[in-house]
């Protein structure tokens, strides 16, 4: 007996706040608004039954919604300040479907401003999460430099190792170490804990190359 195909969400966190570069999610970037190449690799992709836009600014909304994107809503002004997090915006997101009767078993936190991002990944990405039975599947990329050989520098400008056991050993000695891509995580609705961080203990993720990674 076939099974019953299961309901996908993209849901694109864009507010208009942004502080370290102001309007960052629209500034253009190769001719585009940076949340088009999103909002494009999503639609390309094949995999979402909605692709949505969470934002509390009208001009990134109107934007959204002229790539294709959903913008049925939005955002709490509760949770479109500087200290709100992912996972309390994918939360309100899915709860504000439930309350349309619009219910979801698989969604993917795409970010604004992931214009690398590929929509054979976001495939992929989709049938891993599936496949390895996790909760969330995410891209990293391997750091450039061992973080294990890393320093901290003081005010006066003096340094010393952050792990001064690894002093003497050989790079190569040293185990990988990875940090997130910032581009999309792949999630089970049913396992989004509101208060808990998108990488639970199980978290699978395959390793971008560095080329496509900003």
């Amino acid at each position: 007996m076939p099974t019953e195909p299961r309901k996908t969400i993209a849901i694109i966190p864009a507010r208009g706040g942004s502080k370290r570069i102001p309007r960052k999610n629209i500034r253009y970037f190769n001719g585009r608004p940076m949340l088009e190449w999103s909002v494009q690799a999503a639609q390309t992709s094949r995999q979402f039954d909605e692709i949505m836009v969470s934002t509390e600014d009208l001009e990134i909304a109107e934007i959204a919604e002229s790539c294709g994107a959903k913008v049925p809503f939005l955002r709490w002004v509760e949770i479109a300040g500087h200290h709100a997090t992912t996972v309390q915006v994918l939360y309100e997101v899915l709860a504000q479907y439930r309350k349309a009767g619009r219910c979801f078993d698989l969604a993917c936190c795409l970010y604004p401003t992931a214009a690398f991002v590929r929509p054979k990944d976001l495939s992929d990405g989709r049938a891993a999460l599936m496949a390895g039975d996790f909760d969330v599947f995410m891209p990293v990329a391997e750091f450039d430099s061992t973080v294990w050989r890393s320093l901290r520098r003081d005010r006066d400008g003096k340094i010393s190792p952050n792990f001064l056991e690894n002093v003497n050993l050989r790079t190569q000695e040293l185990e990988k170490a990875y940090h997130d891509a910032g581009q999309w995580y792949w999630f089970a609705v049913p396992k989004l804990n509101r208060d808990s961080n998108l990488m639970s203990l199980n978290t699978g993720s395959v390793v971008l190359p560095k080329t496509q990674v900003q």
